[in-house]
């Protein structure tokens, strides 16, 4: 492959706040003695970019998913080009952004006890690799052990307790700083994307892997969303404003199985479509594809960083051509 040719690159902390102790510091006590008086700054996010020569006008902020960091953007579990540098590639600025109490974002001011649960067969499960330790047919997702390996090792704790409005305060910091752009979010971080779509004017579309759940107005939220309750139609309009995406991805059952995980996708995919009319019949521009409905098949939950990363990619490069984002 040709080199990447970046212009510049940095790294910056968004958001966040500052919380102090009650009494006095001083200095000439030594260090590993407790004492008031003293601040911790936590709850921002952690931002890496890379902007390339002659970089198009909007950039691409990734938003990872849960018990994921930026990392899940960065590469994939065979070590192929993740998402951040087939998009460099094209031309985009990327900022890639660990979430307040994730990843290089670790420090909170709301810390929790993280335990050393086993819990990965779970997870391989719950995002569609298989049915452990059975690989789905056609997954496109490499079988050997060693990338297994990679993969359950891209996992990585909450550090705090982080609620969805932090999120969001901190993506829309980062925003302030990135300027314009195409907001990319990924399972978990669908839901606050929503609303991070909504409180920043920099955003300017939103490309949304498996999003979890989905923002509704007051009156008109159906009883599967995991979204949470309904938020003002003033607000919910903005929504209405700029294009979206939705993508999923295979191994989604059209009916009820005895698998929990399935049924879970299952309804987040039929929500999905229920929240895209509701968009759409306020004026909005929303397209759900889902993968294997249009001959793109195999795909897990990690459509970015599935074996077929790059076709997923010129789906999306498509999508930002037809709506004038390239």
């Amino acid at each position: 492959m040709e080199p990447i040719l970046i212009e510049r690159q940095g790294a910056f902390s968004a958001g966040g706040t500052v919380i102090k102790s009650d009494g006095t510091f001083s200095p000439l006590k030594p260090w590993y003695e407790q004492q008031g008086g003293q601040t911790r700054h936590g709850d921002h996010a952690d931002v890496f970019y890379q902007i390339p020569v002659n970089a198009k006008r909007f950039s691409m902020v990734f938003l990872h998913g849960y018990g994921q960091s930026r990392r899940s953007w960065q590469t994939t579990a065979d070590g192929r080009e993740g998402f951040a540098d087939i998009f460099l590639r094209k031309g985009y600025g990327v900022y890639l952004v660990d979430q307040p109490g994730r990843g290089d974002a670790g420090q909170t001011t709301k810390p929790v006890q993280i335990t050393g649960t086993p819990d990965d067969q779970t997870w391989f499960t719950q995002f569609r690799i298989g049915q452990y330790p059975n690989f789905y047919d056609g997954v496109q997702f490499p079988k050997d052990s060693l990338s297994l390996d990679k993969f359950f090792r891209m996992m990585t704790p909450n550090t705090g307790n982080v609620n969805e409005a932090t999120i969001v305060n901190a993506l829309s910091a980062v925003f302030d700083k990135s300027g314009d752009g195409i907001l990319l979010t990924h399972s978990a971080s669908g839901v606050p994307g929503w609303k991070i779509a909504i409180k920043s004017e920099h955003v300017k579309a939103v490309v949304a892997y498996e999003p979890g759940g989905f923002v509704f107005p007051e009156g008109e939220v159906p009883e599967s969303n995991r979204g949470g309750g309904g938020i003002p139609l003033s607000e919910f309009m903005k929504l209405t404003k700029i294009p979206i995406v939705v993508y999923f991805g295979d191994f989604i059952p059209k009916e009820e199985t005895n698998v929990p995980s399935l049924d879970f996708w299952r309804n987040v995919l039929a929500t999905a479509r229920q929240w895209a009319k509701v968009v759409n019949a306020h004026g909005g521009d929303v397209t759900i594809v889902h993968l294997p409905e249009i001959g793109l098949k195999g795909n897990t939950h990690f459509l970015m960083s599935d074996l077929n990363n790059v076709e997923v990619a010129k789906l999306l490069s498509t999508w930002l051509r037809q709506k004038g984002l390239n």
